[in-house]
């Protein structure tokens, strides 16, 4: 048993203001964190005790599939450069020289010192499955952290990582992970899910995020309640309602309209009388692409409905670009020949493949088909009308690139789709043989015969779990967590500590909870009984027992935070009336 009177819980009446989503407020205010610098916190008592819970559980879910591990947070440069991500992960990796001049990096991830154990240790298909996982502190140069702990420079993560001999073991490995997480997150209360995602800098053939709805989330999700789809913004696709083509005007050809200072989307839409849908949006990049060390920048032009906005993480995923920016105007006049706003594919020679030089050109699959368009005619005031894609101007290549909207029909289904913020808390990955195959791990196959181990990858976050548990349970008074990872289970009030057989009852009240296996905090510090139950009512703790008058009577009122109902027990029965709440 705790005794509040003995502990450091420093709540906070109001929260500091530039705390701004709900579960940083109230973390600061419930005294389970402070902020030491940018995206760095302390996790003090409160937040501690909640944080090793979590870890509980998901060390209690791991250990039924695989082994902990506990790896270096400081590691070589030399296993990055084997991997090819020394240079790809940019800034976002924390650098550092020692004493002798070699470089080092902080943790954001560990792909490359697990396959360096699996290239030493392993040698034989015998060995195989192996799925390696530790509970870490990761560190990453986070260029702007905010929301509390959501966004921050150091962060702790469950990450783990399969070796099997074949992509049907992989598949096993990953449908594993998949089942552990559903068991960790479901045990930890969250009303989370599954979408899928893109691989991003870990690479691979799937991956999957478990997500959790929030306002406070900076990541778009589309979800079909109907049939279940979910997917995030870079993976997400819908279809299209029909659009009314346009009738055609004098040949039909392309024709030249003076559109003075029509620049935008919208003044082409209304000077034309038409439907941004009826218009070919032009979006200019330039790519960076990677060969190696080496960099080059290359154009990328992309095409899609005037209503249609690019999604850059597809985009970038299929020209296999590590980074986009906008063309400058001396980049237009080389390309296009042509100023910003009035640009259009009308002339535009692209590349062959992605993989050749020159403009790629990048058609979205909602211009396929579409007849007798608006757009840019690469002249200052000038558009075209009457432009129907695949007989005025070819691409390198058509692909979905652009953002579902909401209202659109779900792929499968056809109802309309749900987009909304959501925060991860998980990201399985199929990484196949990317750090396998570059840092040359091999295993001897049953016929002898050397092979390649094929690899997963699989991340939570530890804090993300506790932020997106209070983002979803909470009120003007604080938070509510479930039992399983609250701090304590019960706080046993005691509203008069100076009366001795409150203080009596209160105490034989908190050691019963506690011989049932409850963890109990006994509140008996000199505050009045209101200013006890408003921190309560702040800390996350899902029930609190009041020991007031009542008890003169036998009985005490247990409070459910959750729903702030209450109900008078006996004294006698106060345990399993904890216990039946709890379950």
């Amino acid at each position: 048993m705790h005794r509040w009177s003995r502990l450091f819980v420093p709540t906070l009446r109001e929260a500091p203001s530039d705390a701004e989503v709900a579960s940083h407020k109230f973390l600061l205010r419930a005294g389970y964190v402070r902020q030491l610098g940018a995206g760095i916190y302390s996790y003090l008592f409160m937040g501690q005790r909640s944080i090793n819970k979590i870890m509980g559980v998901v060390r209690e879910e791991m250990d039924k599939i695989g082994q902990e591990f506990l790896l270096p947070g400081i590691m070589p440069a030399e296993i990055w450069e084997q991997s090819g991500r020394w240079t790809t992960m940019g800034q976002n990796m924390f650098r550092l020289q020692d004493r002798k001049g070699a470089w080092m990096c902080l943790g954001m991830t560990h792909e490359e010192v697990m396959t360096d154990i699996a290239r030493k240790e392993l040698r034989s298909y015998k060995q195989l499955p192996q799925i390696w996982y530790q509970i870490q502190t990761k560190f990453r140069d986070e260029p702007r952290p905010k929301s509390g702990l959501l966004r921050v420079r150091q962060f702790i993560m469950k990450d783990s990582y399969s070796f099997d001999l074949d992509a049907a073991g992989l598949d096993r490995s990953y449908d594993l992970h998949d089942q552990v997480y559903r068991a960790i997150f479901t045990r930890c209360g969250l009303d989370f899910v599954a979408v899928e995602a893109h691989s991003g800098a870990m690479g691979g053939s799937q991956s999957q995020e478990f997500m959790v709805y929030t306002e406070a989330g900076e990541d778009l999700i589309a979800s079909c309640g109907k049939c279940g789809y979910a997917a995030n913004m870079e993976k997400a696709t819908s279809r299209l309602a029909p659009i009314k083509e346009l009738e055609p005007t004098g040949d039909g050809k392309p024709e030249l309209v003076y559109t003075p200072g029509k620049a935008a989307i919208a003044d082409v839409a209304e000077f034309f009388q038409i439907s941004p849908a009826q218009d070919i949006k032009t979006v200019a990049y330039m790519a960076e692409v990677r060969a190696g060390k080496e960099a080059t920048w290359e154009p990328v032009v992309a095409f899609l409905r005037g209503d249609h906005f690019v999604n850059e993480t597809k985009l970038m995923a299929l020209v296999g670009a590590t980074d986009l920016r906008p063309m400058h105007a001396e980049e237009l006049e080389q390309y296009f020949h042509g100023p910003a706003g009035y640009l259009g594919p009308v002339g535009l020679v692209p590349a062959k493949t992605v993989q050749d030089s020159g403009v790629k050109v990048i058609v979205d699959h909602g211009l396929e088909g579409r007849e007798n368009l608006v757009g840019g005619a690469n002249k200052m005031d000038y558009h075209y009308r009457n432009i129907t894609p695949g007989r005025d101007f070819t691409w390198t290549i058509a692909a979905d690139i652009r953002d579902v909207a909401e209202g659109e029909a779900c792929p499968n289904c056809g109802e309309p789709l749900k987009v909304a913020k959501a925060v991860e808390i998980g990201h399985i990955f199929k990484l196949g043989y990317k750090y396998s195959e570059s840092m040359g791990a091999r295993v001897l196959d049953p016929n002898g015969k050397e092979v390649t181990p094929i690899m997963g990858s699989y991340g939570i976050g530890i804090e993300r779990i506790l932020t997106a548990c209070i983002e979803q349970n909470n009120d003007a008074n604080g938070f509510w967590l479930p039992p399983s990872i609250a701090p304590f289970d019960v706080v046993v009030t005691i509203t008069n500590v100076a009366d001795q057989n409150l203080m009596a009852a209160g105490t034989q009240i908190a050691e019963l909870l506690e011989e049932a296996g409850f963890d109990v905090l006994l509140d008996d510090r000199e505050e009045r009984a209101g200013v006890k139950f408003k921190d309560a009512d702040l800390v996350g703790i899902p029930f609190r027992v009041n020991v007031g008058k009542k008890t003169a009577e036998g009985k005490v009122e247990l409070v459910t935070r959750s729903s702030s109902s209450s109900e008078d027990v006996a004294i006698a029965d106060i345990a399993a009336a904890v216990r039946d709440s709890v379950q």
